[in-house]
């Protein structure tokens, strides 16, 4: 049985660097919606913005696992 050490590698590096990015992605998610809610108790206009922000970050967190999941379906 040979394995193949760079594939291994290789996938584990992959696999790394997508777990990490997802994170950061949802962490950023969620600081725009606690300065979303910071914005409108001063009555910043501001506000909007966070939240979209924040809301674009899930939806591609959202995307990202579901290709996930496309790709282990297909």
């Amino acid at each position: 049985m040979n394995i193949d050490w760079a594939a291994l590698g290789s996938v584990f590096g992959v696999s790394l660097v997508v777990t990490v990015a997802l994170v950061g992605l949802f962490t950023l998610g969620i600081v725009g919606l606690s300065k979303q809610e910071t914005a409108s108790a001063s009555g910043g206009g501001s506000a909007a913005l966070a939240r979209t922000g924040a809301y674009a970050c899930f939806a591609l967190c959202a995307a990202a696992v579901a290709y996930g999941i496309f790709l282990i379906v297909v």
